[in-house]
């Protein structure tokens, strides 16, 4: 379902930009919201009829009871649709038959309304939700890295779940209820004037003042609203993190501390909160007091026209007294609405900067396919920058002039200290980002040409910290290519040297994993993720520092999956450890996101640079460990 901006050229987030979107959002249900409408309507009728019955009623027994004490009858008395009971009907016949039609009305009516609850919420909860949300869920899987670089995951989680709830409440409670209010207004408004019309004017002379209060109201509490969104954020991303991060929080014990800063951030979200029931408090009392001025004015103005003969008891005043009363119910929910509606507005606004957010990363119009990959790869004069964060964020430099060429099946090694552009730089191959300037080459053509999903398929990535998901390993290993075979996954975890810890597994390769991989240690993780990247035969390998948190004993055993894995591939690899960077057949090193170097191990070592220094610094650490090792342990 393609639910992006078609307001091309106006203000995104302006609130006549966001009602375009959100009525343009309900016209795709237009027939189902018609049936809600129709259901409604009858509803309304059947109330209405009902009542009717009930003046008429009370009409007919003042009409009875004028002629037995001697009185002439009610002039004023009115059957509908041109009926009347027959003459030879007595009293007792005529009300009871009254009484009947009323019950029959009520449960018409009680049926109907049944009816209207749960196509109203099939409607809402069961088509525009769940569309809603496979929209927005759609659209992030979509995004490149640089929307999830700027969003935290409590914000995004709460645009799938909350807002998107949010937001229905623009059709179910506004849209919906504002026609059916609309047309109800309307509907009572003939009805009482068809009663009385100095009487009906006289009631409504207060009317005005609710619309005054209930756009006050409004213009206060939509900034609150939307702060109260961003504090629900902090407060959703506050747990994640925490639940996250379980084992650091119970491995430095604090738990207590969490439990504050989880609270605080619980208290801020509280108190934003009863900032708007404070105004939502003063609104409601100074609507329902206007509607008392009105009541007080049709006892007053309606008690001195019945006493004139000019209305009825029944019809008159008593049918008139709840057409008011509802009308004024009526008025009371059209002034609530305003709450609901910056409600609407500022859950609309955050769910629609997700479907409108632009892809910047996606396959051309005409995208390219090959039948096979040969891994010739080549950066040619390559920039990249981002924006930082904060309100006065600036772009910054990750990478810059990145220029040299990888033939098919060589390895590639790139070193450089925390924020050289290491990981960026590899970043760019699967285009996760594309570069700001210059391009690169895959097989002597523009990464921008190939399918997206072609090139990242032929594009096996092992990050530092591999993500597990919490299923089988088999199932694990297969997440790129869900159709591997047994045999396919097996060959696969045996270059990856992880097929002998799996089947020492108490269900092998069917064992489930807990969430995140917290029962595998973090070499059996680096493995299965090897595993994983090299399932689908990639021509091209990039292997994110995945030693950099492993023991040294945990090391040989990856640095043999990773031997495995590289062969006759295309490797791109970010290390800082000797044993690693030897094996390359290149080595890159980057400072402050530009080359300074590169050569093999050997020719590296007989310059004085940032190569030499780093190897210097590590073996004097390697041969310290190994002094401090032969030491005897004094007892």
């Amino acid at each position: 379902m393609n639910l992006a901006n078609d307001d091309q050229g106006q203000a995104p987030h302006s609130t006549s930009a966001i009602v375009r979107r959100l009525l343009k959002l309900t016209w795709r249900y237009r027939w189902w919201c018609c049936a809600v409408l129709a259901l409604q309507i009858a509803i309304l009728l059947l109330n209405l009829s009902g009542l009717r019955l009930v003046g008429l009623g009370v009409d007919y027994i003042e009409h009875e009871w004028r002629l037995l004490g001697g009185e002439g009858g009610l002039d004023l008395l009115r059957w509908p649709f041109g009926w009347a009971p027959p003459s030879s009907w007595r009293p007792l016949k005529v009300v009871s038959a009254l009484a009947l039609a009323i019950l029959a009305f009520n449960f018409l009516r009680f049926l109907l309304t049944m009816g209207n609850t749960i196509l109203t919420n099939y409607v809402v909860q069961s088509k525009l939700v769940v569309d809603l949300r496979a929209a927005v869920y759609d659209k992030m899987q979509r995004l490149s890295f640089r929307f999830f670089d700027s969003k935290t995951s409590g914000s995004l989680i709460n645009r799938v779940t909350s807002d998107v709830q949010t937001t229905r409440m623009f059709v179910q409670e506004v849209l919906i209820k504002t026609i059916i209010l609309g047309i109800t207004l309307v509907i009572f408004l003939v009805f009482m004037l068809s009663i009385n019309v100095s009487l009906t004017l006289a009631c409504l002379l207060p009317t005005p003042l609710i619309w005054y209060f209930s756009r006050l109201y409004g213009k206060i509490v939509k900034p609150q609203y939307r702060r109260n969104r961003l504090l629900t954020d902090d407060l959703v991303g506050r747990m994640v993190e925490s639940i996250q991060g379980i084992h650091v929080v119970k491995g430095f014990a604090m738990q207590e501390e969490e439990i504050r800063q989880f609270n605080r951030h619980n208290r801020k979200v509280r108190d934003q909160k009863q900032r708007i029931f404070h105004y939502h408090s003063l609104l409601m009392p100074a609507i329902q007091g206007t509607n008392h001025l009105s009541l007080l004015i049709l006892i007053g103005y309606g008690g001195y026209l019945f006493m004139q003969g000019q209305i009825t008891l029944g019809t008159g005043l008593l049918v008139f007294y709840n057409l008011l009363l509802q009308f004024s119910m009526q008025v009371d929910q059209l002034a609530n609405l305003s709450n609901v509606v910056q409600q609407a507005l500022v859950g609309a606004q955050r769910v629609f900067e997700v479907l409108d957010a632009p892809i910047e990363v996606q396959s051309p119009p005409r995208p390219l396919r090959v039948e096979r990959i040969e891994g010739r790869v080549e950066f040619e004069r390559v920039s990249f920058n981002y924006r930082g964060t904060g309100d006065d964020a600036r772009w910054l430099n990750a990478l810059e002039d990145i220029d040299f060429r990888v033939e098919p099946g060589q390895c590639v090694a790139f070193l450089g200290a925390t924020g050289s552009g290491k990981s960026t730089l590899l970043s760019l191959i699967p285009r996760f980002y594309d570069p700001t300037i210059g391009r690169i080459l895959l097989d002597d053509r523009d990464l921008r040409e190939y399918d997206l999903d072609f090139l990242r398929r032929n594009v096996g990535v092992v990050f530092q910290e591999s993500f597990l998901f919490s299923t089988t390993i088999a199932a694990n290993i297969a997440f790129g290519h869900p159709e591997a075979s047994p045999a396919q996954i097996e060959k696969a975890a045996r270059v990856a040297a992880a097929h002998e810890f799996i089947t020492q597994m108490p269900q092998g390769y069917n064992s489930i994993l807990s969430e995140g991989g917290d029962n595998l240690s973090g070499g059996q993780r680096q493995r299965l993720a090897i595993a994983r990247a090299i399932l689908l035969e990639p021509p091209v390998l990039l292997l994110d520092d995945p030693t950099a948190a492993i023991d040294p004993e945990t090391e040989e055993e990856i640095m043999q999956a990773m031997e495995n894995a590289m062969r006759g591939r295309t490797t791109f690899i970010v290390a800082h450890r000797l044993s690693t960077l030897r094996r390359a057949d290149r080595i890159i090193v980057l400072d402050q996101g530009r080359i300074v170097e590169q050569g093999t191990h050997e020719s590296l070592m007989s310059n004085n640079g940032l190569y030499l220094e780093a190897a210097s610094n590590q073996l004097a650490d390697s041969a310290t460990r190994k002094i401090l090792a032969s030491i005897p342990e004094q007892r």
